[in-house]
């Protein structure tokens, strides 16, 4: 990746779990390998084992560091605080970029590199909302102030990013027209992640990766489990891989559902090692933008049975008999069977692996988003 000028850029972001993190370990390895100065500034409150592994792995990559604080997931008056203190600690790396990921990233980044602004320091400030506020209905009130409060913060703005073509429409109805310039640029996998990962001998029929909250939907994957096998007539088992706040109430749910014996809960644990245990991953979530263990699936060459939200229809085809109707246990059931009962089904419905490897690179991805850096610095 040759590029005009060695640059300081610090990612903003709250939570180091999920689709946002994984973005952003991808900019971050690439943009070093090319000569970049890079760190990253996160909350301290969330994430397990399984992420601090992560970081230490980051860290020959984190030339500028990892600065990790108290960031809450809502607007609470402590955000007037966790401001300050990123403010004082961006203010010392002295950045070129500000990229902030998410509702509470994208906030940091460009209030404090606003402030720095004030006071005469150059930088570029960037926001991807992975989502974030434009999951939120417009009519409730908690929609109204954090959409309102996303297109406040246009006026911090030097670019916004979007990943997906969805989550670009989406901004435009909930938020408005950007009032700063925008660019859509894909998630991108690395090279490695493209071989095929083999089923374990002692596999599962269908595997759930990701947070346990409904905004994912465990509950719509648990019901629509279910309901397979009463369709099936036979028992199944699946996997669920994750953590999150809701998970009890999951528990629950499969202990009252009878599946206590078939239907397992695990702590997170990389992707493709969780893609050992089944040839089939189930995405049931109510809302997404561009979801990382959709691509990482497909690139393992594992089924994906995915709700029809945010942009999966842009990885698996908008017209792909995998989606179902979202929030419907009944649909993705329905599709369920049909992976196990139609002979080719897999073939048939997933993406073309050598056109699909063109479209989502990593590398591609971190040189278009480093072009958009030094386009605005040289601005």
């Amino acid at each position: 990746m040759q590029q005009d000028k060695r640059l300081r850029i610090i990612h903003c972001f709250r939570s180091p779990v999920g689709g946002i993190f994984r973005h952003v370990r991808d900019l971050v390895i690439e943009h070093s390998k090319a000569g970049h100065e890079v760190g990253i500034l996160c909350d301290n409150i969330t994430g397990g084992e399984h992420e601090e592994r992560q970081i230490r792995e980051l860290m020959p990559y984190l030339a500028l560091g990892v600065v990790r604080m108290p960031i809450q997931r809502s607007i609470t008056p402590s955000d007037a605080g966790a401001l300050w203190r990123a403010y004082k600690e961006i203010k010392s790396l002295r950045p070129d970029v500000l990229h902030g990921h998410g509702a509470k990233g994208g906030a940091i980044a460009r209030l404090t590199g606003s402030a720095l602004r004030v006071n005469r320091y150059r930088v570029a400030r960037l926001y991807t909302p992975h989502g974030g506020t434009l999951h939120y209905d417009r009519l409730s009130l908690t929609g109204q102030v954090a959409l309102t409060l996303d297109r406040i913060l246009e006026f911090f703005s030097d670019m916004i990013l979007f990943v997906c073509d969805y989550e670009q429409r989406t901004y435009m109805a909930k938020i408005g027209r950007p009032r700063v310039p925008t660019k859509m640029v894909h998630n991108g996998l690395n090279d490695p992640e493209f071989v095929p990962v083999p089923t374990q001998s002692d596999s599962v029929d269908f595997l759930y990766i990701g947070m346990l909250r409904d905004l994912k939907g465990p509950d719509i994957f648990i019901e629509a489990f279910a309901q397979t096998e009463r369709a099936l007539s036979r028992p199944l088992l699946g996997l669920i891989v994750g953590e999150g706040p809701d998970r009890a109430k999951y528990e629950r749910q499969i202990q009252m559902a009878g599946l206590g014996n078939r239907l397992g809960i695990l702590p997170p644990m990389s992707a493709r090692e969780a893609f050992r245990t089944a040839s089939a991953l189930v995405v049931p979530s109510r809302a997404e933008a561009m979801p990382y263990i959709v691509l990482e699936a497909v690139a393992a060459g594992k089924t994906v049975i995915a709700s029809r939200v945010g942009g999966i229809p842009e990885i698996l085809g908008e017209d792909s008999r995998a989606l179902a109707k979202p929030a419907d246990p009944a649909d993705l059931s329905r599709i369920m069977v049909e992976a196990l009962t139609i002979p080719g089904w897999h073939q048939i419905n997933m993406p073309e692996p050598i056109q699909f490897r063109q479209r989502f690179s990593s590398q591609t991805m971190a040189k278009d988003i480093m072009q958009v850096y030094q386009d605005l610095l040289s601005s």
